[in-house]
């Protein structure tokens, strides 16, 4: 798909009937107030899409009778969600006290060179993707704590947690993802 042809596709209009009562599901589990399903509804999109778009925000604010507003506050509030696509593989590497004194900022610095990203290329989250490889393939990013404090420095690369990362051992861990 060309750039221009990805940049018109709406994900709202991706949405098919699976999909659909799959997020029909998650909302039963929020009888008291539709609302509180909005987190959950966003995580399931954005696993799903790989970010939110505006359609998205939509199409869930729609669905929880909210105002898009309501849903864009979350958005653009928590770090984790994105507005933009980030890389196949993402690598969240933790930045608490822990894994910082265990070496983790260094770690961090080892994986962008790995994957041939700036290691002082700064990003805050809050919608904006993680610097990512030319190629698509890679992101790199700082998060808070991935809760592996006694195993630190550690990372998350998409769902797989790597602990006690010594900076020789990064370039491996890159090599199981290319």
């Amino acid at each position: 798909m060309s750039a221009v042809a990805e940049a018109t596709t709406r994900q709202a209009d991706q949405v098919t009937a699976d999909f659909e009562a799959e997020i029909d599901e998650i909302v039963t589990h929020y009888p008291v107030s539709k609302r509180s399903a909005s987190l959950p509804l966003l995580h399931y999109w954005q696993n799903h899409f790989g970010y939110v778009d505006d359609s998205g925000i939509e199409w869930i604010a729609a669905k929880l009778e909210l105002q898009p507003v309501n849903i864009y506050e979350l958005v653009t509030f928590y770090p984790w969600f994105r507005r933009q696509a980030a890389g196949k593989t993402i690598i969240r590497v933790c930045r608490t006290l822990a894994c910082a004194l265990a070496g983790g900022y260094d770690i961090k610095e080892k994986f962008c060179s790995a994957v041939g990203l700036d290691p002082h290329c700064e990003h805050h989250g809050y919608g904006e993707a993680p610097p990512t490889t030319e190629d698509g393939k890679f992101s790199v990013e700082f998060v808070e704590c991935l809760a592996s404090c006694g195993s630190a420095p550690v990372a998350l690369v998409n769902d797989d947690l790597h602990e006690k990362i010594t900076p020789e051992a990064v370039k491996a861990i890159v090599e199981q993802y290319k």
